[in-house]
């Protein structure tokens, strides 16, 4: 039985606006409900055969040095939007991704 690597179940980091914000939630302190939102989160692209243990042991692996430890991982399959390139009907990429929740404390980035 062969081990996958933890690069071939996160592909890498899902950076959009709502998962920017989503990462941001533990330093918001205007809204009372997000005031108790103290677990950092972030977002990955993950192939799609994964389940949420592999994920889990994947990104602790993976951020080692930093020492995170996942609390939580939730998963959503994306499917495929429609797109016309030249007036062609074609399809963007289906992905499977991975909300990640950190301990309290914990984080990834370095800046934070």
């Amino acid at each position: 039985m062969s081990k996958k690597s933890p690069y071939d179940i996160i592909k890498g980091r899902h950076v959009t606006e709502k998962a920017r914000v989503m990462e941001q939630l533990q330093f918001n302190s205007s809204n009372p409900c997000v005031k108790k939102c103290n677990s950092p989160k972030s977002v990955f692209i993950v192939a799609k055969t994964a389940n949420k243990c592999e994920i889990a042991k994947a990104v602790e692996e993976i951020y080692a040095d930093k020492g995170v430890r996942v609390v939580a991982v939730n998963t959503s399959n994306v499917g495929p939007k429609e797109r016309r390139v030249r007036g062609r009907i074609g399809f963007k990429a289906a992905y499977k991704k991975a909300v990640v929740t950190f301990e309290a404390g914990d984080s990834i980035d370095d800046k934070i």
